[in-house]
């Protein structure tokens, strides 16, 4: 005599796959915050980083990785990139919802690449 109901799939294959992702997410207005104070933070470093670069030459710059970009693809290019890069990133983790680490992210931008550049360009 055939069997003619399916086998129950967790007696076969084990316990299901737990769920990671959540489509549905709730906003946080905390977060989109956040995200807007790293992004205007991404912009403001690039723009002077930018200007202080053609004013004061390539050694000014502070990280090597960047300054080495600059360097073999010119001014423009290397800071797009890398402001790009860092923006896409965190926007990734805005929507995988990790917006203390924007926040952490934002504050360090702020404290330590801006707040200088304000200095060394206006002060």
């Amino acid at each position: 005599m055939a069997a003619t109901a399916y086998a129950d799939a967790r007696t076969l294959f084990g316990t299901s796959v737990p769920k990671v992702w959540n489509a549905v997410s709730s906003r946080s207005r905390f977060g989109d915050v956040v995200v807007i104070v790293f992004l205007l933070s991404q912009c403001l470093d690039g723009v002077f980083t930018y200007v202080g670069v053609l004013t004061y030459g390539t050694g000014i710059e502070a990280n090597p990785l960047i300054a080495a970009m600059m360097s073999h693809f010119g001014h423009g290019v290397a800071l797009m990139g890398a402001k790009t890069l860092a923006a896409l990133l965190g926007i990734l983790l805005h929507i995988r919802q990790v917006h203390v680490a924007v926040a952490l992210l934002a504050g360090f931008y702020l404290l330590v690449a801006v707040l200088p550049w304000i200095g060394i360009l206006f002060g």
